[in-house]
């Protein structure tokens, strides 16, 4: 008989704190199961967020703690994730087939926010998440060639559309329906109308994450979809230029009046690096989001640099994750994504979906 006690695994795996989630596996409930068969001892690890390029790492720290156990000759270390549905707003309805709507935000235009937005997304999907990308900005719909699609969506039976889809992702844009050179010559209740619809009446499959790329700006648009979006949480995309800070503040503001939790701060053209000599310069500044994250006690999720290339390969129709997926670059997407997943995986689930609908019928 076996004298190793599951108390002892839970103790030995408590030594790895987990980084994304900040607490040990134990702490953070990702311990599935446990079982002991003699010296031979398997753990199951269900992980909240796509964790796909963390495995092995994972799968390791977590050997390495339980060969210290006295009488533990063989260690198993199972990892599946399952990725929940977390509370939204108030007041808001739930889409159908997504399980979270996370919106990418900004005060102001020309920061990077949807290259961002297409990118995160996109590592999202490459992490092992099902991912979607709505593009509310009616007025300059970026994402159909950022993702390289093109032709209007199909509808099979006359009311929902279907989503168009690349790289994995499901996406869904005004700009599938429209000309590219065909102005939006909308006022605000069209668009709000417009967006809803492109929300709730496309047919998203089974989604994880719905990345939503928000217009610019903090205004009546911007309020309206964020008090009716049924959204998990909000990134605020922002450079460290001062004015692009005063404007990412009010968009913090305006997520935390309508009750939507504010993951982080991602601060994109944080530096330029001389692709002829390799100079590094902070041409927008340095240090305003950490700054920034530290005044509203957010994360900063991560820094992107100024180069070139994430402009070429966005506008090319192969977004950075899916050009150079072993560059630096995408992985910083990436540790911002897992920043993200995490996140939102310790927040409030949404149980809705765990309680019976009852029907009377007449019979």
């Amino acid at each position: 008989m076996s004298d190793i006690t599951r108390a002892a695994v839970e103790d030995a795996l408590k030594a790895y704190v987990e980084p994304y989630l900040g607490k040990d596996l134990v702490a953070a409930r990702c311990i599935d199961d446990i079982r002991i068969d003699g010296g031979h001892v398997t753990v199951d690890v269900k992980m909240g967020f796509p964790v796909k390029g963390l495995m092995d790492g994972l799968r390791s720290e977590l050997r390495a703690c339980l060969d210290a156990v006295p009488g533990i000759s063989q260690v198993d270390v199972n990892i599946t994730t399952d990725i929940h549905s977390h509370l939204a707003q108030r007041g808001s309805t739930a889409v159908s087939g997504v399980k979270n709507i996370i919106a990418v935000a900004s005060g102001k235009g020309g920061v990077g926010k949807s290259t961002t937005a297409v990118n995160l997304a996109l590592a999202l999907a490459a992490e092992g998440a099902r991912v979607g990308m709505l593009d509310a900005d009616i007025y300059g719909p970026s994402q159909p060639r950022m993702l390289g699609i093109s032709g209007k969506p199909d509808s099979k039976d006359g009311k929902k559309l279907e989503p168009k889809v690349n790289y994995g992702i499901q996406a869904m844009s005004a700009g599938f329906l429209i000309d590219e050179e065909t102005p939006m010559i909308w006022r605000g209740p069209m668009v709000t109308q417009a967006l809803e619809q492109l929300l709730r009446d496309t047919n998203w499959r089974d989604l994880d994450y719905l990345v939503v790329d928000m217009p610019p700006g903090t205004g009546d648009i911007q309020l309206t979809l964020s008090q009716k979006v049924p959204l998990s949480g909000a990134v605020i995309v922002t450079t460290p230029q001062d004015i692009a800070l005063l404007d990412a503040r009010k968009g913090l503001k305006m997520f935390e009046k309508v009750n939507v939790p504010v993951l982080g701060i991602v601060e994109n053209m944080s530096t330029h690096i001389c692709s002829q000599c390799g100079h590094e310069e902070h041409i927008f500044g340095s240090g305003g989001g950490q700054a920034m994250a530290e005044q509203y006690g957010v994360d900063l999720l991560g820094s992107l640099p100024l180069d070139i290339r994430i402009r070429e390969q966005a506008d090319g129709g192969k977004p950075t994750v899916i050009a150079e997926p072993d560059g630096k670059v995408a992985e910083a997407y990436r540790d911002i994504a897992w920043r993200i997943g995490a996140r939102l995986s310790q927040q409030s689930r949404d149980a809705s979906s765990r309680f019976p609908k009852i029907v009377v019928e007449n019979t």
